[in-house]
């Protein structure tokens, strides 16, 4: 009986990072590969839940009261997340994947993240991990079809995506959906009027329908 071997997430996440050093922008490539092969790996319809991490092997998710909003790190047995029990759950959630991306990265920071005279290489990571969270928690497809769908003020879009505001701000940012609201809209088409048989074909530009604006 042949049995073929499945590697473990982390170890599918891990095998996403280059095997050299990495620019900056590479490494939130990375970060973005990764969240999204993160959510093909173990999401349901309603994205990335807690019980979706916590039920890995050798990860568990406690709660304090601490000055931060989390914190990782392994205690010789199993890698332990540390939120703060202060914060909103949509919060929470956000700094949970923030966490786990830390994790992903561990024995590798050397290689993503070097500093450089824009950025030292912890606030690339701790940039890395946000952008990983933001993007395992609303990936850009997901966000432009809900924004398709009509679904387009913040609020509603942070309650669709079980986020806070601010992650969808950002979100916004980073897709260019928040500017989306801002260009001129051009024309659709042309439709032809008449014209002598003899010159050429004339058209004037289709009026244009007023779109109705969505602001937060």
């Amino acid at each position: 009986m042949t049995h073929t071997y499945k590697p473990s997430v982390l170890t599918s996440l891990r095998a996403v990072i280059p095997q050299r050093d990495a620019s900056f922008l590479e490494a939130l490539r990375t970060a973005e590969i990764q969240a999204a092969k993160l959510a093909d790996l173990i999401a349901d319809e309603r994205g990335i839940l807690e019980h979706h991490i916590t039920g890995l092997p050798r990860i568990v998710v406690i709660r304090e009261r601490i000055p931060v909003s989390g914190m990782s790190y392994w205690n010789g047995q199993q890698w332990v997340i540390v939120l703060s029990a202060n914060e909103p759950t949509v919060r929470q959630r956000f700094t949970l994947l923030h966490e786990f991306k830390h994790i992903i990265d561990h024995g590798r920071t050397a290689q993503l993240y070097r500093t450089t005279h824009k950025m030292t290489a912890a606030e690339q990571a701790e940039a890395a991990a946000d952008y990983f969270a933001g993007c395992a928690l609303v990936s850009k497809r997901s966000l432009k079809a809900a924004w398709g769908n009509g679904i387009q003020r913040v609020a509603d879009l942070a309650s669709h995506f079980g986020v806070s505001e601010p992650a969808i701000r950002v979100r916004l940012a980073q897709t260019g959906l928040d500017k989306a609201d801002d260009a001129p809209l051009a024309n659709r088409c042309a439709r032809p009027i008449y014209t002598n048989h003899d010159e050429r074909q004339k058209f004037i530009r289709a009026p244009r329908s007023n779109r109705q604006r969505s602001y937060a």
